[in-house]
């Protein structure tokens, strides 16, 4: 008895002792705001946050307030803007607010290009500078999932110290996997590494809800787990909604854990929290579990425009640079500035998570198109100011190759307006005829033919007499229900009797090799989705096709497939050029009434049901393409990286579950060996499908219930753009990030009567492949290059410039000098080398004479 008593009191001792070093445990909590101009952000809001700070003189802010705002708080509530003003001096490390986020437009940045990401950093960087001049910017922190997998190459470029994976109370588009404890080293693609608190290994989703995770409060029981998981500095989060009437986020009673220590994220990583021995957390893009409402009509249009936007920009970019290089003209700096804002805000998350929602006198989807549409004037402008000719029909085209390599490819010249003769031919500068077509597209007249152009250069043309008779470069025959297409790159096979699906297609390269996988019982190139009324599936496939030869030239075949699904007619465009690997097509949807496409109808939607029709693929309307390779793999692209995948399948049907199944610009299946795969090129940002038993697929359409039980109908007709290429090896070895940079950078003609005709050659250009040109511009009198290696090793790369260089330096997107770089000079023109891992990028500084 006596050794159960003592047994006892020994026992007690420990329960006393170790609740009082849970007691003594202190947790922290990061809080602040979110929001801004655009986003939910009160009139005298500004005053309210100044007012709480001076109530509670424990409390510390995180912001992440869109830069715009300040300019219109100054005008609104300049009180409140001064005292702001004022708090923001103090930078330190004890200073009680801290800027986590200075991206212009408050981007989800896995669906934009990684050189729109840089321009959202530096453009909200220089505007917050102005209004807060002594503002550091050392930790990246949001309340949605704006993350992607290249962010610590950006970060640390623009001198941030530290990071942050959580987004505990605003999860509704998603989260970052759980991983770790207190901290880890998020090393990114191209090796580069920031450390970062990410959500715990031990931070579950919260029960009962399908936007929080268990961090969002610092309950007792999460602090509790935190602790018991072996991490000692235990952190929760909560970027409030700015106009949210709260002050500090745990005085309204739902954090119960105590005692509890504010913090910014400055104060936490460099004063409180454990920093030794991180653990390297290679993050990939598929651990960034992301979903938004994928094929909704609504989406597509924001994502399609954004898209455009954005790749004509950077055009437009490249395109000065050739001019002021090559002609002496002034860069437009004050355009560019206003096209990158108008661009930036149009990547803002919630653009694409609440395209209904009003802001302004319009909902976001309806500013996304003004936006875009300021951006694209302004490129188009660009693009179009040094066109000269003296009548309207030009006896001379200059051809205008933006990127540094040489290429060989169509141009496409819109005669529209104007009556050319087209009986003539295009002769090159030696007067050679070259394959030339005349097409009546569009109700215009347009021009094309295969130019070959230097590496970021221009060449001459000409419109002269035809001095033979050509023949089309493909022929087409039918026999029966197929129609036989073959070209000096394919051979093909298109169904009518199966609403015109391709039943069979060879590669010239490869003429052994079915590419058509039948084994699925499913089309390649068909349309199939769940119509819910219907209640099947149903397909383009279950209705004859009318098939119909638009264009049958010397260097393009055009064909049209009409077709029928549900009732809703169809056409696809598919497109064959001289010489060229890729096939284009075009989708045209003509809707008759609302059709109903998913797993279901979520009548009675409820915030809290993790499982939503939106969420499941499988019933959204795909084109398909069953690729006859054997054990698939899927690789596709992300800002600044490549993701091989790992998932097993793409499907998921419950906010828990969500799998990252994203295309940015692309997505490749090969075989299990790498010896041959199928690339899919999209013209949008969307989500794509994939597992053992179902093929390669491109989301087309979901139409029905979306997040907050918001109806995402058709409006009008679907117009979707995508290509497919055929290739060897991986994606590395068929350059398909270069591939992707052809369709969005064409050959571009001018008119041109100026004379003297200019002098073919080069501005930049990469000695190999795999690199992109990520940007080209002017800064003062400085020319800037960034370059991305996209695929290639890690062998330095040599750079060609047809300009007199003084000097040239590397440095980083802070603009601090890395490197002085070795130039190589020969005549007017110098070499650059320099080397960059897979998937790094370099930014060079070019001082000319």
């Amino acid at each position: 008895m006596r050794k159960g008593f003592i047994k006892s009191v020994y026992c007690l001792c420990l329960c006393l002792f170790g609740a009082s070093f849970l007691k003594a445990q202190t947790a922290y909590f990061v809080d602040g705001y979110h929001g801004g101009k655009w986003g939910h952000y009160p009139p005298q809001y500004t005053s309210f946050i100044v007012e709480q700070l001076q109530r509670h003189p424990d409390w510390k802010i995180n912001l992440e307030i869109e830069p715009e705002t300040w300019e219109w708080v100054k005008a609104v509530d300049h009180d409140g803007y001064k005292e702001l003003v004022s708090l923001m001096a103090n930078q330190s490390p004890s200073s009680r607010i801290e800027y986590v986020n200075p991206s212009y437009g408050q981007p989800y940045m896995y669906n934009i290009s990684g050189e729109s990401i840089i321009r959202q950093f530096a453009y909200g960087m220089e505007l917050l500078r102005y209004h807060f001049p002594n503002i550091l910017f050392e930790t990246y922190s949001s309340e949605e999932p704006c993350f992607t997998s290249a962010l610590p190459q950006i970060l640390k470029g623009f001198g941030f110290k530290y990071a942050s994976l959580k987004n505990p109370n605003t999860c509704w588009g998603g989260y970052v996997r759980a991983y770790g404890k207190e901290m880890v080293d998020w090393i990114g693609p191209d090796g580069t590494g920031i450390p970062a608190v990410p959500r715990y290994e031990m931070e579950s989703l919260k029960p009962g809800s399908t936007w929080e995770t268990i961090a969002s409060y610092n309950s007792r029981s999460f602090i509790t787990k935190a602790l018991d998981d072996g991490i000692e500095h235990p952190l929760g989060m909560c970027l409030q909604d700015a106009g949210w009437k709260n002050g500090p986020w745990l005085g309204v009673g739902k954090g119960d854990y105590h005692p509890t220590q504010y913090v910014t994220w400055r104060n936490y990583f460099e004063n409180i929290s454990t920093r030794r021995d991180l653990e390297k957390w290679r993050l990939s893009q598929e651990d960034i579990q992301v979903s938004l409402v994928w094929g909704a009509q609504v989406l597509q249009r924001i994502a399609q425009q954004v898209r455009k936007a954005e790749n004509k920009l950077l055009m437009a970019e490249k395109w000065a640079a050739m001019d002021r290089a090559f002609y002496g003209t002034m860069w437009p700096n004050a355009a560019f500035k206003s096209a990158w804002h108008s661009l930036l805000l149009a990547q803002h998350h919630d653009c694409w998570i609440v395209p209904y929602n009003k802001v302004d006198s319009l909902n976001w989807a309806g500013k996304v198109r003004q936006w875009t549409n300021t951006t694209q004037e302004v490129a188009d402008k660009v693009m179009s100011a040094n066109t000269t000719h003296s009548n309207s029909i030009p006896s001379t085209l200059k051809v205008r190759n933006v990127l540094p390599y040489e290429r060989n490819e169509l141009v496409d010249y819109d005669f529209t307006g104007s009556d050319p003769d087209t009986t003539l031919a295009v002769l090159d500068a030696q007067g050679y005829p070259v394959p030339t077509q005349w097409s009546l597209e569009d109700g215009g007249r347009h021009l094309l033919f295969k130019a070959r152009v230097p590496a970021m250069g221009e060449a001459m043309y000409r419109l002269g007499k035809r001095t033979a008779t050509r023949k089309p470069f493909a022929q087409v025959k039918r026999e029966g229900d197929k129609l036989i297409i073959e070209t000096d790159q394919h051979l093909m096979h298109l169904d009518v009797r199966l609403g015109g699906v391709i039943s069979s297609l060879k590669w010239k390269d490869r003429p052994d090799k079915e590419w058509v996988d039948t084994s699925l019982n499913k089309g390649f190139n068909e349309l199939r989705g769940f119509f819910y009324e219907e209640n099947r599936f149903l397909s383009s496939a279950e209705n004859r096709a009318e098939v119909t030869i638009l264009e049958q030239g010397e260097v393009r075949l055009k064909i049209k497939v009409k077709g029928e699904i549900a009732g809703h007619s169809f056409m696809q465009y598919i497109c064959l050029t001289k010489g060229d690997p890729r096939i284009d097509f075009q989708l045209v949807i003509d809707w008759e009434g609302q059709a109903q496409i998913g797993q279901f109808n979520d009548e009675q939607v409820r915030l809290e049901n993790r499982k939503k029709a939106f969420y499941n693929d499988y019933y959204k309307l795909l084109l398909l393409f069953p690729a006859k390779l054997d054990k698939q793999r899927i690789a596709k692209n992300a800002p600044f990286d490549v993701t091989e995948s790992t998932l097993g399948s793409t499907f998921f049907d419950s906010w828990d579950s969500i799998k990252n199944n994203v295309v940015l610009d692309w997505v490749d299946a090969t075989d299990g060996a790498k010896q041959q795969g199928l690339a899919l090129f999209s013209d949008h940002t969307t989500s794509y499908a994939h597992s053992k038993q179902h093929p390669l697929a491109l989301n087309v359409q979901y139409i029905g219930k979306g997040l907050w039980g918001r109806n995402y109908d058709v409006d009008g007709p679907t117009h979707v753009r995508y290509s497919l290429l055929l290739h060897e090896g991986d994606w590395a070895k068929a350059q398909l990030w270069y591939a992707n940079d052809m369709i969005v950078n064409p050959l571009t003609a001018l008119a041109w009567d100026e004379k003297p005709l200019p002098k073919e050659g080069s501005l930049v250009a990469f000695s190999k492949p795999g690199y992109e040109l990520s940007a080209l511009q002017y800064d003062g009198e400085d020319l800037l290059l960034r370059v991305f290696n996209a695929a290639s090793d890690e062998k330095p790369l040599e750079i060609n410039l047809g300009l007199p260089v003084v000097n040239a330096q590397m440095e980083g997107l802070n603009k601090n000098v890395i490197e002085e770089l070795k130039v190589g000079r020969e005549g007017s023109s110098a070499k650059l080398t320099v080397g960059m891992p897979r998937f790094g990028f370099r930014t060079l500084r070019i001082k000319i004479k």
